[in-house]
């Protein structure tokens, strides 16, 4: 999953949302530097993102785009399924989609100093330019996988894959929505036994 599904399954401990999203920054053992909540966050992220590369479904849809984008093609799903969750957002939260948003970049600002150097270098974009109210459109989702194109120095064309949703959108979404409330409750779990 990206990055909207992540804070979104870590429930409404803010240190359990930050370590989630600063997961993938943190490597080995290297979470164990962290506050015991926020190493809560990082194990969630680890798991969410073993349970979900692993799932049949995903790899259904991962499946489809393998030929075109290669590996990418994972990275690939994960930016649909948080346009999934992103563009029917009210069937899964009552707080309105900007209101969580606007309220996650707020913890982010006032934690600032936990994240990691990478992190606190693209969090103004990432806030500048909304990166998680923007993949509710199919737009956003273009800008996202342009900029992600642009970071992966275009080795597979990743821009192009909007043009894949737009074409299997349908399919995509299916597979999200059968898959979704499974993930959601093995992250509720995870956090429980964590």
């Amino acid at each position: 999953m990206n990055f909207l599904a992540h804070i979104y399954l870590s429930g409404n401990n803010d240190d359990v949302i930050l370590g989630n999203f600063i997961a993938d920054s943190i490597k080995g053992k290297k979470y164990l530097a962290y506050p015991p909540e926020v190493q809560k966050g990082i194990l969630l992220h680890r798991a969410i993102d073993s349970y979900t590369d692993s799932h049949p479904l995903v790899k259904k849809s991962s499946a489809k785009l393998h030929k075109n984008y290669s590996h990418y093609s994972g990275v690939i799903v994960d930016i649909y399924y948080d346009h999934f969750l992103a563009s029917r957002w009210q069937d899964y939260s009552e707080i309105p989609l900007e209101n969580f948003v606007a309220t996650f970049y707020k913890l982010l600002k006032r934690k600032f100093d936990l994240l990691p150097a990478p992190i606190q270098r693209f969090l103004p974009y990432m806030i500048s330019e909304n990166w998680l109210l923007s993949y509710a459109s199919i737009e956003g989702i273009a800008r996202i996988l342009y900029q992600m194109n642009i970071r992966t120095k275009n080795i597979v064309q990743m821009d192009r894959a909007v043009n894949d949703l737009k074409e299997h959108y349908d399919d995509f979404y299916n597979e999200f929505q059968e898959f979704f409330p499974q993930l959601q409750e093995y992250s509720q779990k995870k956090i429980s036994s964590l």
